[in-house]
């Protein structure tokens, strides 16, 4: 829009040609759908809610009208990128609100109470006056109906479900009671009547929510194991689903075999550098690597050197640009024992979180974390948070095409970051053999992610068994390798975005061979010109990078095939 009132303040249009101009860009369409949905997901904040999904689908529903009646023909480059990533964000949304209402349906006889709870917080949204008397009967209610689950759970008359949905059901849960004690507290105290009426059956019916989540936490069906590596598989078409929304025309096992190719590489690499090092194979070699560790106290000073280092590798062969303002406005903060266990190794951007053993860590624990958080494991993990990596990105994104933050993927996320892992590793960041190793590590690591992940949402591995592969195929360490899963079954983050790291990464290699190799770009260009598209799934950053006209249909790119 700022680009658009500059065009119209420095030149003169009659009216009607001014609105036909403002009607040919997409960009107002995208910021006033993120200002609406901002203001919808606000009013429309209930759990498990009917209305709240009408509402939101009637939005996307408009946004859709308005799109179609766009003239796609007449728009300029950037605005046929805009249109189709506004097309795919609308479509993905609608699925996602259907989807998010058949696990609901799932649910169904686990929390036969959530119709009378997302009513009553309704109703409350609405700012209808309350019938103290009946809301009392259907708070009461609400109790019985917990007790009732409670007790056909200890009968195990839902034996036949399976762990996963009950999982699924104890979040829901939880959620439900904190909206159920929202609803309470609006009135109690100042109505006296409401008091009077409600304060006995809410009571029960808060004790009878905390019993059932408890009870459903517990996951029946569950072998004893660490129920945190439950995890909720999502199954084979919506992996599908998801995938044909990033225009990967892959299937999961396709996908599969795509890592295991990269495995392979990865396996020679490490077998050459394990002969360098003088050790009989990769296990050995990582073995020593993993000793070669800072002091407790040094951390710090290594991430802050690695950190130079990367910067000034990069600067040395005019890869990309590097504003001041980014190299100097990064900060470090240590993680916290409790963050370890579900990040056991960094996580980054403006600000790198640094893992490494805190003194109120158990023994084993401390060493685990030395050896995870080695020196050689460090170099890959520093510029693959902070720059040229995320903390770039952010920066980047901040500056370029900001109306794209809702179309924001882990393919471009995590895919940027990964790729330059790859691509600092082939120009020689790594000058040691035990360095290759390191970074070799986190290269074999991003393969398994896919295997692992996309197994574990196929129904066929479960998470120990993941746990197990991590530490065998990888050489994690055991607290590592369940860090790594409990992060990636949690239900925290989409299901393909651990499969996200290796394969955006492939296809910016792929990309870049296609614009570099061909000369269309120098390598500072081409990667200057991925930030400054923002976060867009890679094969559409492909059409935005070329020179032929954009299609309405964009078809998948299978970037895998050579």
């Amino acid at each position: 829009m700022r680009r658009l009132l500059a065009v119209l303040a420095c030149t003169t249009f009659l009216p009607a040609q001014a609105a036909t101009l403002a009607a040919r860009e997409v960009r107002p369409l995208v910021e006033a759908l993120r200002a609406d949905l901002r203001d919808l997901n606000r009013r429309y904040d209930v759990p498990m809610s009917g209305e709240r999904r009408a509402r939101l689908r009637a939005r996307y529903d408009e946004a859709a009208h308005d799109l179609q009646a766009l003239d796609f023909d007449g728009l300029a480059h950037d605005g046929r990128i805009d249109w189709l990533l506004l097309d795919n964000h609308v479509r993905k949304a609608v699925e996602d609100l259907d989807r998010e209402a058949v696990r609901e349906a799932e649910l169904a006889n686990l929390l036969p109470f959530a119709p009378a709870i997302t009513h009553l917080a309704e109703a409350l949204r609405r700012l209808e006056d309350v019938a103290a008397a009946d809301a009392a009967t259907t708070v009461d209610r609400i109790g019985k109906q917990c007790d009732e689950v409670r007790a056909a759970l200890a009968a195990k008359k839902f034996a036949t479900l399976p762990p996963a949905l009950f999982a699924r059901a104890a979040a829901r849960t939880a959620a439900l009671r904190q909206t159920l004690r929202a609803w309470f507290d609006h009135r109690n105290g100042y109505d006296p009547e409401f008091g009077w009426w409600l304060r006995a059956p809410y009571g029960a019916a808060e004790s009878a929510l905390g019993g059932l989540y408890d009870a459903l936490a517990a996951a029946p069906g569950n072998d004893g194991g660490d129920r945190s590596l439950l995890g909720d598989p999502v199954g084979e078409a919506a992996l599908q689903r998801e995938l044909a929304f990033e225009w990967i025309p892959y299937t999961p096992a396709e996908l599969v075999a795509i890592a295991e190719l990269e495995f392979a590489w990865c396996d020679a690499e490490m077998a050459a550098a394990a002969t360098a090092m003088g050790c009989k194979d990769w296990r050995e070699a990582l073995e020593r690597v993993k000793q070669q560790h800072r002091d407790p106290g040094e951390q710090p000073q290594l991430i802050r050197d690695l950190a130079h280092e990367a910067i000034a590798f990069l600067e040395q062969r005019d890869l990309i640009t590097i504003p001041p303002l980014a190299k100097e406005c990064w900060r470090m903060r240590m993680m916290s024992r409790e963050a370890q266990k579900v990040n056991p190794f960094f996580l980054g951007g403006e600000t790198i979180q640094v893992s490494f053993p805190t003194d109120a860590m158990a023994h084993i624990e401390k060493l685990q974390a030395l050896r995870s958080n080695n020196e050689h494991f460090c170099r890959a993990t520093v510029h693959h948070e902070l720059i040229p990596g995320h903390w770039l990105q952010e920066h980047s994104q901040s500056r370029h095409r900001t109306w794209r933050e809702p179309f924001d993927t882990p393919f471009w996320i995590e895919g940027w970051a990964l790729y330059w892992e790859m691509r600092m590793y082939d120009l020689g960041l790594a000058k040691s053999p035990e360095g290759k190793v390191g970074m070799l590590y986190w290269r074999k690591h991003r393969c398994a992610r896919i295997v692992f992940s996309l197994n574990f949402h196929l129904g066929r591995w479960t998470g120990p068994q993941c746990v197990e592969y991590l530490i065998d195929r990888v050489g994690h360490e055991r607290a590592a390798a369940e860090g790594e899963v409990r992060r990636s079954v949690g239900g925290s983050y989409p299901p393909l975005y651990q499969a996200a790291y290796m394969l955006g990464g492939l296809q910016l290699r792929a990309l870049h061979g296609q614009l570099v190799g061909g000369k269309a770009f120098t390598e500072r260009q081409f990667h200057d010109a991925v930030l400054a598209q923002n976060s867009i799934p890679i094969a559409v950053l492909r059409a935005a990078l070329g020179t032929a006209p954009v299609p309405r249909v964009l078809a998948p790119w299978r970037f895998a095939d050579g």
